[in-house]
């Protein structure tokens, strides 16, 4: 609810709908946005020829201008149009508004439309059926807002911003604390400040991964009655992710490929983009397809811990791709052959086992970054909640 101290004025009194139209010409580069769901902003879609555009007229957007989807407006799709974006184009179907700014401030309107009070008051404006709720605009315009004078409006957007700013820093801080992390585990498995004679004096040795670790294939027939957790691995090493459970019934494959904790896996079809990782305990048990070959290390020599983050950096994944002669194409697998085939430094296991250790810390640091940024993303919501209750 929003500060019923303010007064209240309908939407109509101050949005004014723009007209402003274009005639696309077909060899000019045009601008298109679009708005993100749940205030997520306005952005750009695209830039294409008037040619590439299927309809001739289009809707002119301008930078503080209001705009919103009429089919995803209850779904938070509406924001104000960055300066950035001033005279981009969009359809009928994103209805832009001049943001009377004598009596509302456009930069105020921007983060009221964030709050969820608002986006009820879209969803309140929308009807149809299913797949065709639409906004209408009508209705819309006629939902009332409590609005401030423009010197408390200056205030409200100052004190949002500044502490939005604050939430921004603290999100910058805790993405470079993650990635100064990764690098550092990197940087341990690799030692790339040592030559090679400072490498074998240090107990490293130039080894083949063939006699690293073996390929295994524990693979169990699909049955149709039963469902399968699922797992891929992220491009450019960022490790596994899960995937929705297979269904036996509904897969066309005849057998799935079980995997374990402590293995080595990639992907075939993502090898080239380096969709390599470690199976860890929230992955154990997980099913794959055959396009993902795993591997046991020999925990004599070799640790899972210490291949994850040699696998990494691009010029890796790009050398086991490519082989020793040059060969490789993106459009081909990566076979296991190939990534047993792969050389490399190997360190000697005490210090895989403290590259294990950091590697654990690590892990433990992204799960306290990943509660703060859970933290950081309720934040704004509740402060958005209170300036608009007059609380702020």
């Amino acid at each position: 609810m929003m500060n019923t101290a303010w007064p209240k004025v309908r939407l109509c009194e101050v949005l004014q709908r723009s007209e402003e139209t274009v005639e696309l010409r077909p060899d000019v580069a045009y601008r298109q946005i679009t708005v993100k769901l749940w205030g997520k902003g306005v952005v750009l879609r695209g830039i294409l020829t008037g040619a590439e555009i299927a309809a001739s007229l289009q809707m002119v957007a301008r930078g503080g201008q209001f705009i919103l989807s009429r089919i995803d407006a209850r779904n938070g799709a509406l924001g104000i149009v960055p300066p950035e974006l001033d005279e981009a184009i969009v359809t009928n179907d994103f209805p832009v508004f001049k943001v009377l700014d004598n009596r509302m401030l456009p930069g105020y309107l921007g983060w009221m439309c964030r709050t969820a009070s608002f986006v009820e008051e879209c969803q309140r404006a929308s009807e149809g059926t299913t797949n065709r709720v639409r906004l209408q605009e009508d209705r819309f315009l006629a939902r009332e807002i409590p609005l401030p004078p423009l010197a408390e409006q200056r205030r409200v957007v100052a004190r949002i911003e500044g502490l939005a700013a604050q939430i921004r820093e603290a999100r910058t801080l805790r993405q470079e604390a993650d990635r100064e992390a990764e690098e550092m585990v990197v940087a341990m498995a690799h030692r790339a400040e040592l030559a090679a004679e400072e490498k074998a004096k240090a107990g490293w040795k130039r080894t083949q991964l063939s006699k690293l670790i073996e390929f295994v294939d524990d693979s169990h027939k699909v049955l149709p009655h039963r469902s399968y957790p699922n797992l891929g691995i992220y491009s450019f090493g960022r490790g596994l992710f899960h995937k929705k459970p297979i269904d036996g019934l509904a897969t066309s494959a005849k057998s799935l490929r079980r995997v374990k904790a402590g293995q080595f896996i990639y992907s075939r079809l993502f090898a080239f983009e380096g969709a390599y990782g470690m199976v860890t305990e929230e992955f154990d048990g997980a099913f794959v397809s055959q396009e993902y070959p795993t591997f046991e290390c020999n925990p004599r020599y070799i640790r899972a811990e210490f291949l994850a983050a040699y696998f990494k950096p691009s010029h890796v994944w790009k050398d086991v791709a490519t082989g020793s002669q040059g060969l490789g194409d993106r459009r081909q697998r990566v076979q296991a052959d190939k990534v047993l085939a792969h050389e490399l430094w190997l360190p000697p296991i005490t210090w895989q086992n403290r590259l294990a250790e950091v590697h654990q810390e690590v892990g433990s640091l992204k799960g306290l970054q990943a509660e703060i940024a859970a933290e950081l993303d309720a934040l704004l919501p509740t402060i958005l909640d209170r300036a608009f209750k007059g609380k702020l």
